[in-house]
């Protein structure tokens, strides 16, 4: 039973890595990772920056998605939709 039980905890945190990984995959083909990183700030603040200072606020999510696809505040963005979606829910996980 209790092997069960960790086989089930890897395979959970695998797929949460793999989800992790393929939004991180996204973000650099759509371009957000030419001016941001996740760690460290280059032209744009650091992904973990960002999160850090929307942590806690309910309307984080669907603000950053209305920025970036007005284009008013920040640069013409690639992804759209859920795509766009998952890149700002991985980045608000930072």
């Amino acid at each position: 039973m209790k092997s069960i039980v960790i086989a089930a905890v890897l395979a959970a945190g695998m797929a949460a890595a793999g989800t992790a990984s393929a939004q991180e995959a996204l973000a650099k083909s759509s371009g957000c990772m030419t001016c941001h990183d996740v760690a460290t700030k280059k032209m744009g603040p650091a992904f973990k920056e960002i999160a850090t200072k929307n942590k806690g606020k309910a309307d984080a999510e669907a603000k950053i998605i209305a920025k970036l696809s007005a284009g008013k505040e920040h640069p013409e963005v690639k992804a759209k939709g859920d795509d766009l979606k998952g890149i700002v829910k991985w980045v608000l996980a930072q």
